[in-house]
């Protein structure tokens, strides 16, 4: 290498180093592994994902807010530290806040930092003014670290920080009203982040709640999933008379995972002694974190997974529409596309007006042809019903495509009868005859929905009950927000589909079965 090509190198080196992390982590940083000992931070498959996915919202939004769903010890805090660590030193009047739920947990992440401060290069490290359990102040730069713990108290509220790490946040005390005091230390300005990262704890807490809004978009953070199959070393090597048993062969099909993994899942369940505590630690779904399978939803997790991991992606037959608008500020419109057994794609958007929501529609009618929408005309979904009609298209061009669904109104099949033959049973209105028709179809094998965690969510979210003459009624949207939980509306939007029995396109004739006389019952 001659002298120009050297200081090439060089000066391609220090770029890197300023400009490229997992060059950083890898060349200067130093983590202590599972194994002991002193190795370099290399970034392992979890903590290259983690990072991919935070440098595509970096340069999306300037910023960084992250809420990570993970399993045990996958290095997704080793990571946090390390990126904190590079921003810290490199930046002037930088300041890093870290809170955990416990001081054990805050100290060991404190002491990330400072191995990695110990066992810098000489000439990279910067020196250090203040140093204690709570602080670490690089005088030089006026850049630092404060670390407190999320108790009872209340975490560190009176700096103004431009990082955030908050760790185990669903075990903390009082997250929502912590949370909130927090962010309120980092601006919402360019180059800040808030990464709060946790195992899962009990299904609708606090943090449950914080999900599900991110996952549907309800608040300002990015929601992301690392289940245990991410991770390399969860495997053990498997004995020649080893056997999966069903539940396992169901589980290794759904999740792509192979004799070794199922393996070391197996003897981990053995050790703990119990298997949803094994899932709640090493979650392979978000509803697995949460001991989801103790809450009783209308529609069972794994009949959604079942049907997420279906290969087909476009279905056959006539395209249905299903439009659930937004009734208040934090929902968003969703619209759904079916075609036979295939929910081909869904697509939500919040903050459009009743014209915005006609024109997306009425493009989409344009564009697409589908052979049915159907729209929920309860609170504003009326005025984008008429809005439609206005622009022509329930005349001649939409004549029998555009159907307007009311969730509260009777059901269009008529109710079973009992042994005197009076009703009995059956779903009580219209929105728990749509989830009925779509849990239907969901109970076969060849269903398929878009591979979404959020699609996930909303489709297991709603609960249910029986009247006293064994009605089924849907839990409402307000109920679920009474429980803290985001309106399920790609859920609606996907059951609009299924407007009419077995799904079929065409609008039932209401007069055609004999009346019957309906006890009066409350909205879904």
């Amino acid at each position: 290498m001659n002298a120009l090509e050297t200081i090439s190198a060089t000066l391609d080196h220090f770029e890197r180093l300023d400009g490229d992390l997992e060059y950083f982590a890898e060349t200067h940083l130093k983590i202590r592994p599972k194994a002991g000992g002193l190795v370099p931070f290399a970034f392992n498959p979890v903590q290259k994902k983690l990072h991919r996915v935070i440098e595509e919202q970096r340069a999306t939004t300037g910023m960084v807010r992250l809420v990570v769903l993970k399993a045990r010890q996958e290095g997704v805090s080793t990571y946090v530290a390390g990126r904190y660590y590079h921003k810290t030193i490199r930046n002037p009047g930088f300041l890093t806040a870290i809170v955990a739920h416990e001081k054990p947990a805050s100290r060991n992440l404190f002491n990330l930092v400072k191995r990695f401060h110990d066992h810098m290069p000489d000439d990279m490290r910067p020196a250090t003014g203040a140093s204690n359990a709570e602080e670490l102040k690089f005088a030089n730069i006026d850049s630092g670290y404060l670390v407190s713990v999320a108790t009872e108290d209340g975490a560190g509220r009176s700096s103004t920080a431009q990082a955030l790490h908050a760790s185990e946040a669903a075990f903390w005390v009082n997250l929502k009203e912590q949370l909130a005091a927090l962010m309120e230390t980092v601006p919402d300005l360019p180059d800040t982040e808030i990464i709060i990262e946790t195992t899962g704890n009990q299904f609708g807490d606090e943090f449950h709640q914080f999900w599900c809004k991110a996952l549907a978009g309800e608040n300002s953070f990015k929601a992301v999933f690392l289940p245990w199959s991410e991770d390399p070393t969860y495997r053990r090597a498997a004995p020649d008379d080893f056997e999966m048993t069903s539940e396992e062969k169901q589980l290794a099909e759904l999740h792509g995972l192979d004799a070794e993994q199922i393996y070391w899942r197996r003897c981990k369940i053995a050790d703990k002694g119990d298997a949803n505590y094994f899932k709640r630690e090493y979650p392979l779904t978000p509803d697995e974190a949460f001991l989801a399978s103790q809450f009783d939803s209308f529609i069972p997790h794994d009949m959604v997974l079942l049907a997420r991991k279906s290969a087909v992606t476009k279905g056959t037959g006539p395209l249905i529409l299903g439009v659930d608008p937004a009734r208040f500020g934090a929902d968003s419109t969703a619209i759904a596309w079916r075609r036979g057994s295939c929910i081909e794609r869904i697509e939500k958007r919040h903050g459009l007006d009743t014209m915005q929501v006609a024109g997306w529609v009425a493009s989409i009618m344009r564009d697409e042809k589908p052979a049915k929408v159907n729209i929920d005309v309860g609170g504003l979904g009326a005025g984008i019903y008429d809005r439609l009609v206005e622009l022509g298209y329930g005349g001649s061009f939409g004549s029998g495509i555009l159907n307007s669904v009311n969730f509260g109104s009777k059901p269009i099949e008529p109710p079973p009868l009992d042994d005197s033959g009076r009703p009995s049973g059956g779903p009580a209105n219209r929105r728990a005859e749509m989830w009925s028709n779509l849990k239907d179809a969901l109970s076969g094998s060849h269903f398929s929905l878009p591979d979404s965690d959020s699609l996930q969510s909303d489709l297991t979210g709603p609960g249910y009950k029986y009247t006293s003459d064994g009605r089924l009624m849907l839990e409402s949207k307000d109920e679920m927000k009474k429980r803290g939980m985001p309106s399920p509306d790609e859920g609606d939007a996907v059951a609009l589909t299924f407007s009419e029995p077995n799904g079929a396109p065409v609008v039932s004739n209401s007069n055609f079965n004999r009346p019957i006389e309906y006890p009066e019952q409350g909205y879904a």
